[in-house]
């Protein structure tokens, strides 16, 4: 892509009503643009960015078995009023009507959906158990909509549900989900912490939270500093080493304060481990039983001709917060670098370009040809500005290497920068094994 086609309105300063990093960095980075008070336009590089966090959600979710199916935005406001929560959502629901006159709602949530359409289409223990999720738009109506797409009334989201005969069985797919959100937050370059939470609107009595560290995240979190040492990677997607991971992270105290109890904290956490700090929630899950397949009828028969209410939970994962999560995570000392996993881009390529140096414009091409026919994504910065006003410009940006050819570069050498990391003078060849092997990492 050529910097001077991209659709990318960069702003100079901060936009006043930006209070939070990623709010300031999304706009003045044309990320996304205001529509209306906790609404936005999603543009090319904030879209793109969100696109590659939807995809590693979706490739993790697969992994464990759930399959991707696709629920409408606007709901039917009779399968609410059937589980009871038609009221008692409150105001955050945005309540409308057809032009029959007929109830309907713009979905922030879909239990009730996904159950009533398990109920009509399954009807034996047999295909039990059952995964099932989307990636949709969802809206509540916030109060008071605030940092950007930290808090805003309309978000993309995944939102999984699991369909189990027994608690036990049950548990074991509130596992594997709680597996699946710890490799996607790792792959995202994040470090997600579960814990403890409080089940809220969804309800039932097992719940976690994902929190990330971040000094602007709403939530206060405490915690014993010994979790982030525990290792993932030797843990696979088996129903025996799941229970054993979930175990680990048991062992250690870590809840958000509306779960905190000093005294409980104290008792279990010397202080050279105690952790007190704030986060930001990047996912939910929940296991709620019986608590919406009871009321909306949902039964399966069992081998004796019996019928049982389904086991159910509930998962979540916020993506398009994710974009301003990892930001918060991320940005530092004014510069922002992507995770290569979702960067926009692999490699910024910005040479020293004027109207009387056409030498200089035909190498930076020739490179810029050479990287796409290894399918390497590149961002060509073919302006002609100042090498300087470039470099502030990509700081803003974030793509996590630069080819930069100005007074380092010679002959068939160039400079290749690690926006954070060093910088080294390599071959073209060089340059792209190098970004070829981040790719297959990720």
């Amino acid at each position: 892509m050529y910097l001077s086609k991209l659709f990318i309105p960069l702003l100079k300063n901060n936009p006043s009503e930006a209070k939070i990093k990623s709010h300031q960095l999304m706009l003045r980075a044309g990320m996304i643009k205001q529509s209306s008070a906790g609404i936005y336009s999603w543009l090319p590089l904030g879209f793109k960015i969100m696109k590659k966090i939807e995809q590693i959600v979706r490739e993790e979710q697969n992994k464990i078995g759930a399959q991707e199916l696709l629920m409408p935005t606007i709901q039917s406001a009779e399968i609410w009023k059937e589980s009871g929560r038609y009221e008692d959502y409150g105001d955050e629901m945005l309540r409308i009507k057809d032009r029959q006159g007929k109830e309907m709602l713009y979905g922030p949530t879909n239990e009730e959906l996904i159950t009533e359409i398990f109920r009509s289409s399954v009807k034996s223990y047999k295909s039990l158990p059952q995964l099932l999720y989307h990636i949709q738009w969802k809206f509540r109506d916030e109060l008071r909509p605030r940092f950007g797409v930290m808090r805003c009334k309309e978000f993309f989201m995944k939102d999984a549900y699991s369909f189990d005969l027994s608690d036990d069985e049950a548990k074991k797919s509130y596992n594997k989900m709680f597996f699946a959100y710890l490799n996607t937050f790792k792959r995202l370059g994040l470090t997600a912490i579960p814990m403890a939470a409080d089940t809220g609107p969804i309800g039932g009595d097992l719940s976690h939270e994902f929190i990330i560290l971040a000094e602007t995240g709403e939530s206060k979190i405490y915690a014993d500093k010994r979790i982030f040492d525990i290792n993932i990677k030797k843990h696979t997607n088996e129903d025996i080493s799941i229970n054993s991971l979930r175990k680990k992270y048991d062992e250690y105290y870590a809840v958000t304060d509306d779960k905190f109890n000093k005294k409980d904290f104290d008792k279990q956490v010397k202080k050279e481990n105690q952790l007190t700090t704030k986060g930001i929630e990047v996912g939910h899950i929940f296991y709620f039983g019986d608590k919406y397949s009871k009321p909306l009828n949902c039964l399966v028969d069992l081998s004796d001709g019996k019928k049982v209410n389904v086991k159910m939970g509930s998962y979540g994962i916020g993506v398009s917060r994710l974009v301003g999560a990892v930001i918060e995570a991320k940005f530092n000392n004014n510069l922002m670098k992507w995770p290569d996993s979702i960067s926009p881009f692999d490699v910024a390529l910005i040479p020293s370009i004027n109207k009387n140096d056409k030498t200089s414009y035909d190498k930076a091409l020739k490179i810029y040809n050479s990287l796409k026919q290894k399918n390497i994504d590149v961002l060509f910065d073919d302006t002609e500005e100042h090498l300087s006003a470039k470099f502030k410009k990509f700081d803003l940006i974030g793509i996590p290497y630069q080819i930069i050819l100005g007074s380092k570069s010679d002959n068939d050498k160039f400079e290749f920068k690690e926006i954070e990391g060093k910088t080294e003078i390599l071959s073209l060849e060089e340059i792209q094994n190098k970004l070829l092997i981040k790719r297959n990492l990720n």
